[in-house]
């Protein structure tokens, strides 16, 4: 029997832990907080994705349809809340439809149930919605992401889990990786590290030199005062020429309605407000040549997010172009979330999963949305690749 230590808490470090005791390892998981998922997993949409964005044959494609299906056949064996409700994406003006028609063909290539639908069909979704034409994708769906960590916990009863327990040192010795921390060390013969925010540095920690480096963005949240709004999820068409989606709207299990995010640089690695702030990570920031050459591609992009972090009416505007009903005073303030973004020394954005190897070592380095949707494949791969 293998011992493997993995270091994070999070759904994706708890889902590989899971699959290696499901392979009849012994499991040690090292999470720094005082809870489990505590910082991705547990600020983000609760939207199990359909798989439809990503570039066909990639990691984000392959795991995140597949985990569409793996994640609510989870949820559903496991008693985990989850609803598949399908969601709009839509186009606002005939200068989306190019980039609308290519969503489809992404999506069938990718084998992802969507069909493009008109702007009549699409007001039987959704009332409210203002649109030209929309895709109507089928698998997307809602869930407890919290719970599911909780119900892979209760997998992991028999093994090693500890809370408060942060990795402050990592050598290799022999034919053994050990962990030292504030508990003492922990000597195992394979590491897996799915730290999250914190995953470049858990790697330089044990020697090895990512390929890319964390870069923090915060995502901001409304909660909609008007649930009556909208009926499920409301997505715009994304813009390839930009880094990130953009705002939209997400009906939650409760039957609240999530507003956002925008993306903004956070001043701290687990910074959910702009009064959060480490004069480390901001310097690692600054200092970082990825930073300053991101910056000067989407300058103009950049402003208008922090200008829409601070006004209520702006981000208001944002929404109203998928439903022109959400007015400012609509909205109400939500919790934020951090994205661990992997960027690469000439300023590019990793946009697929990025995970990679060392002796008797798996660093999982790049895992945001979808990862959570993806946990579960993500950590068949990982697995594997421990066995390598």
């Amino acid at each position: 029997m293998r011992h493997i230590v993995v270091i994070g808490g999070g759904i994706v470090g708890l889902a590989v832990a899971n699959e290696l005791a499901t392979r009849g390892d012994r499991v040690t998981v090292l999470e720094k907080e005082g809870r489990w998922g505590a910082h991705q997993t547990g600020h983000n949409s609760n939207v199990v994705h359909a798989g439809l964005y990503y570039r066909p044959g990639s990691l984000k494609a392959r795991m995140s349809v597949a985990g569409n299906r793996s994640m609510v056949d989870f949820a559903r064996e496991h008693g985990v809340p989850v609803e598949v409700c399908g969601k709009l994406v839509v186009a606002t003006s005939s200068d989306e439809l190019p980039r609308l028609h290519a969503l489809a063909e992404r999506a069938e290539a990718n084998g992802v149930p969507a069909k493009l639908i008109s702007a009549d069909e699409a007001l039987d979704y959704e009332p409210e919605v203002a649109c030209v034409q929309a895709l109507r994708v089928e698998s997307t769906g809602i869930i407890d992401f919290p719970a599911v960590c909780a119900a892979l916990v209760r997998n992991l009863r028999e093994h090693d889990l500890r809370l408060r327990t942060p990795a402050l040192a990592i050598r290799t010795r022999g034919a053994k990786v050990e962990v030292a921390t504030p508990r003492g060390v922990v000597r195992a013969d394979a590491l897996v590290n799915c730290a999250g925010l914190h995953s470049d540095r858990v790697a330089r920690l044990a020697g090895v030199t990512p390929s890319a480096t964390i870069v923090p963005f915060r995502g901001e949240y409304f909660e909609l005062r008007r649930r009556d709004l909208v009926r499920g999820l409301i997505y715009p068409v994304p813009d390839p020429t930009l880094p990130f989606l953009g705002v939209h709207l997400t009906r939650m299990l409760d039957g609240s309605v999530h507003c956002g995010p925008n993306a903004v640089l956070a001043l701290r690695r687990e910074g959910y407000r702009w009064q959060d702030f480490s004069g480390r990570d901001v310097l690692e920031v600054a200092r970082f040549p990825g930073t300053w050459k991101l910056a000067r591609k989407y300058a103009r992009t950049g402003l208008d997010e922090v200008r829409r972090s601070f006004s209520r009416k702006r981000f208001a505007a944002g929404l109203a172009r998928l439903v022109p009903a959400v007015q400012e005073h609509d909205l109400a303030p939500a919790e934020a979330g951090v994205r661990a973004q992997a960027m690469r020394a000439d300023g590019s954005l990793v946009d697929d999963f990025l995970i990679e190897t060392a002796p008797r070592q798996v660093h999982v380095l790049n895992a945001p949305s979808p990862a959570a949707t993806g946990s579960l494949e993500i950590a068949k791969h990982v697995a594997d690749l421990t066995r390598e």
